[in-house]
């Protein structure tokens, strides 16, 4: 079990702002890849248990992950725990971590509390699709009505100090979502485009560092790419049977160039040894309750005390 007085970290007073936090996030990510990989798990529903998975892989393994992710989600009950999410993700923060926010939430066709299948799990129409990512249209005014509520969670990680990774679209490629599976530029592109636009350029928050996630279910990466300025960093969920090939890391290096690139999630967890062959993934999260039924206990805690992992008390303090 991890110590108690882990958990009970001494959190210290923030001096820097959220933006500059924000920079040095960034700026440690940058000084690890090609040497180290920083170590996360998400936490799924329900948001009113935030921190389930990161404190069993803290049980697990005894360390503490140096990644938490957390998610905005669609159902009643975690709608209404979003605050309590929110709350849990500035905790991590402030206890040394880095943290993430998702949004698998329902299409503004429909209602903020809505379900899985026919809900997130929906297609719009191409008329509807046209309407969302066109300034005025109908869809378009719904959404950022949406984010306009969105943005009030995170202007407050941005009062308190906290920058925060904010993955908005989760796998672009994967066409069962009612965001995903439109290619060029009017497609899931484009809808990632307006949405940073108007939550920096509108709301203001400029302490967001801004994934953009594919999956392995396809290869064609670049024909949802929104653009080298709109993307912090180049994400890719790797669940195929074959996991971690050369071929998916060196299209994800040809893309990336320079800029940072992560395995946005996994299933089944790359071994010490396959990081070392792969060293440009600055950061591996594995999925919530599939981490502890792909990974033996011994796997699990092998790559939390690897040397060329991270986690959290190796970390810097970026506060």
């Amino acid at each position: 079990m991890i110590l108690e007085e882990d958990l009970a970290y001494k959190e210290t007073k923030h001096i820097l702002s959220a933006t500059e936090a924000k920079e040095k996030v960034l700026d440690y990510l940058y000084e690890i890849q090609g040497s180290k990989t920083v170590l996360g798990i998400h936490n799924r529903e329900p948001n009113a248990e935030p921190s389930m998975q990161t404190l069993q892989a803290c049980a697990v393994t005894g360390q503490c992950p140096a990644f938490w992710s957390g998610d905005f989600l669609f159902e009643a009950a975690d709608v209404a725990n979003r605050w309590k999410m929110v709350y849990e993700c500035k905790y991590w923060w402030e206890r040394g971590l880095i943290v993430q926010l998702m949004f698998h939430v329902t299409p503004p066709t429909q209602a903020e509390v809505g379900c899985w299948e026919g809900g997130v799990c929906s297609k719009l129409s191409d008329n509807q699709w046209s309407s969302l990512i066109t300034n005025g249209g109908n869809l378009n005014k719904i959404w950022k009505t949406r984010l306009d509520e969105y943005a009030v969670y995170i202007q407050f990680l941005k009062e308190n100090g906290v920058p925060v990774l904010l993955r908005p679209f989760h796998e672009m490629n994967q066409a069962m979502f009612w965001w995903g599976g439109r290619t060029g530029e009017n497609g899931t592109a484009a809808l990632y485009r307006l949405t940073r636009d108007y939550l920096e350029k509108e709301k203001g928050l400029d302490n967001t560092i801004w994934v953009w996630d594919m999956q392995d279910l396809s290869y064609d990466w670049n024909d949802y790419n929104p653009g080298e300025g709109y993307w912090d960093i180049f994400a890719v969920d790797i669940y195929n049977e074959d996991y971690f090939t050369n071929y998916k890391y060196n299209l994800a290096l040809a893309i990336t160039g320079d800029k940072l690139m992560a395995i946005g999630e996994c299933d089944k967890l790359p071994t010490s040894s396959e990081l070392l062959s792969q060293p440009r993934w600055c950061l591996v999260m594995s999925w919530a309750e599939l981490t502890f039924s792909h990974n033996s206990n011994a796997e699990l805690q092998e790559l939390y005390q690897a040397n060329n992992t991270v986690v959290r008390n190796k970390l810097p303090k970026f506060r």
